[in-house]
């Protein structure tokens, strides 16, 4: 009921309802508008006010916009559909050159506070060598992963020269975000995107 409510009241500021996903934390990018409770990890329009939508606790909200106001797209980036490449199937479905696109990566699990196993980092590793500079070691078979730092990493790879934002972090800053790592709870942040 409590999500219900705030839902409503977000509806009532935006041009559209937003485009709610059934998040998997997989790599599935769905052009706006489509059926509400879809399942993916990101979506994209170039509708003039389709509200994509994403919902965040620790994972990262990227969000994009093409420089010439023609695309906009939002994606729902965990390690799961970071490491899998999220960011760059909704890069390609957006279908802009990355050079014209801005994107801003959203509050999400600081590096200093996203501890994962080795699995984590061995997942990384083995589609991108490079990705190992994102990971401290933190205790022996533990690392602290930076998910900024590997969206930096992917983005810069795929040309995307403009990025923000990355600079806060879930866990630590308790009076500004819902961290379920830290709270064990389900509260999430919403990230939206529409054209004007």
């Amino acid at each position: 009921m409590q999500q219900a409510a705030a839902r409503a009241r977000l509806r009532a500021l935006l041009p559209a309802a937003p485009c709610w996903l059934r998040q998997v934390h997989g790599t599935a990018v769905l052009e706006a508008p489509f059926e509400a409770g879809a399942e993916a990890d990101a979506s994209f329009t170039r509708s003039r006010g389709e509200v994509c939508a994403v919902m965040v606790a620790d994972c990262m909200p990227v969000l994009f916009a093409a420089a010439d106001g023609s695309a906009v797209g939002a994606a729902h980036a965990g390690w799961r559909g970071l490491c899998a490449g999220v960011i760059e199937e909704t890069v390609a479905r957006i279908g802009v050159r990355p050079c014209m696109l801005h994107a801003w990566l959203g509050p999400a699990i600081g590096p200093a506070a996203y501890e994962v196993g080795e699995e984590v980092r061995a997942a990384f590793v083995a589609r991108d060598p490079d990705a190992a500079s994102a990971f401290a070691a933190s205790r022996p078979g533990h690392w602290l992963l930076d998910l900024y730092g590997v969206a930096r990493q992917r983005l810069a790879a795929l040309g995307v020269e403009r990025v923000s934002g990355g600079t806060h972090c879930t866990h630590t800053e308790a009076q500004r975000f819902f961290s379920y790592r830290r709270d064990h709870a389900t509260e999430r942040m919403a990230a939206l995107i529409w054209i004007a």
